[in-house]
């Protein structure tokens, strides 16, 4: 018996020592990071997937590919049909040269016939012939000069509206290639090379593990005690009775309360409704999305 409250004695002895050894938080929270869905944004087989979980990517760095051959033949055709709608327009001055040097040379018999005229050489029906021609060759250059420019701006738009098109396949096929928008983790993957993907179809998680969010909760009573960009000491566990320090800035407070989360103990347990706030916290690689943080103002 006496043994036995003996060995009672020291188990309570040990489990205050192990209690004292604790950090008497401000606020608990848990890490969170910004994790971002990467889709496809276009439809077909995905012929190339170089993505694995775990795995450390960059923005921009192409890590697959959705099936282009159907958007590159596309593209050839419509080039060709560009290219043929571009030799179907007129070529203008060569079409209307005719009638310029008709009018030109009708000018000039006019002015030689004047000069005829005025010395009794030539007659007034002649000078009025020849200019009665001249406005003749101009209406005709007119008309003609304006079918001209009717046709060519008919197959300027069409060739314009090819243009288009080819610019809407140069954006699908550049579509097709994937990469990350961010540099981050791969998180979870949801595809496998040589699947049929729709468009829309999720491909990859990923977020940027190299800076990590508390969001932890504080009472009415502590709003006083913090500010925007505070810093404050964060801690982890690391082992048994061990923590972990991190220097973390509070950037964002709640502008309403909330009820307490279950899965968060607060320092006043009897307070029901609290304030989130986010602390940026510099990750060594050891901190995890969920795990549980402790805050010291």
């Amino acid at each position: 018996m006496k043994r036995d409250f003996i060995t009672g004695l020291a188990f309570s002895i040990l489990l205050l020592s192990s209690c004292n050894n604790g950090i008497e938080q401000d606020a608990t929270g848990t890490f969170e990071a910004t994790e971002v869905i990467i889709s496809s944004e276009t439809a077909g087989k995905l012929t190339q997937f170089e993505v694995e979980e775990g795995s450390t990517l960059q923005a921009g760095v192409e890590i697959g590919c959705v099936d282009t051959v159907q958007l590159y033949l596309k593209k050839r055709q419509l080039q060709a049909s560009f290219q043929a709608v571009l030799s179907r327009k007129p070529d203008i001055a060569k079409q209307i040269a005719a009638v310029r040097e008709q009018i030109s040379t009708q000018k000039r018999e006019l002015n030689r016939f004047e000069i005829l005229a005025k010395n009794n050489a030539a007659t007034q029906k002649q000078v009025d012939d020849i200019r009665s021609s001249i406005a003749v060759l101009e209406k005709q250059q007119e008309a003609q000069l304006s079918a001209l420019k009717s046709s060519d701006r008919s197959l300027s738009d069409e060739s314009e509206a090819i243009a288009i098109q080819i610019e809407q396949l140069d954006d699908q096929l550049m579509k097709s290639h994937i990469s990350s928008q961010i540099d981050g983790t791969v998180l979870v993957k949801y595809a496998e090379p040589n699947e049929l993907v729709m468009m829309g179809k999720p491909l990859f998680k990923i977020a940027d593990l190299s800076e990590m969010t508390l969001r932890a909760y504080i009472t009415n009573a502590q709003l006083n005690e913090i500010r925007l960009g505070q810093k404050v000491k964060v801690f982890t566990d690391s082992g048994k009775d061990a923590y972990k320090e991190y220097e973390g800035v509070i950037y964002w407070i709640a502008s309403q309360a909330e009820f307490t989360p279950k899965t968060i103990q607060i320092k006043d347990e009897r307070e029901n409704l609290v304030y989130a706030i986010k602390i940026r916290v510099k990750n060594d690689g050891l901190i995890k999305i969920g795990m549980y943080g402790e805050v010291k103002f």
